[in-house]
């Protein structure tokens, strides 16, 4: 099997228009549009909660590029809504993410981990939408 890039080349991904963004600070984004709008005219829960957890998963990706072979799944989520989005909507990781030395220790030593990344999204105007963290299995395929 080939070896995944980025996140937005999944199928899911690119069906709910997740692209690699061109903010420096972020990660990834969902462009503005009315396919992403929700009742009442801001961006659907469910657009912010794709965006965050590949956000996480890109984050991943990056993190153990030099780790061939591995099967990781979200194994848990939390997300606190904190603002409507409005536009554009950014992935972004949380400096407030454990190092991942200890989980590439264990997996180097036990064949799996537990790593868990928080993700915030923000949307145009600047404003911290949403609040989550997703914790990641992630073992040698065997």
């Amino acid at each position: 099997m080939k070896r995944l890039e980025s996140v937005v080349d999944l199928p899911f991904n690119k069906h709910v228009g997740i692209g690699t963004s061109m903010s420096a600070d972020a990660l990834l984004e969902i462009p503005a549009g009315n396919q992403f709008l929700n009742h009442v005219g801001t961006v659907h829960a469910s657009a912010q909660l794709a965006l965050a957890e590949a956000t996480s998963g890109e984050f991943l990706l990056h993190t153990f590029s030099d780790e061939p072979g591995l099967l990781p799944l979200v194994r848990r989520m939390d997300a606190k809504f904190r603002k409507p989005a409005i536009g554009c909507i950014f992935g972004k990781i949380n400096p407030a993410t454990a190092s991942s030395e200890h989980a590439l220790e264990q997996l180097r030593t036990k064949g799996r981990t537990l790593l868990t990344i928080l993700v915030d999204i923000y949307d145009e105007q600047g404003s911290h939408t949403l609040s989550s963290s997703f914790e990641w299995f992630i073992a040698k395929e065997s």
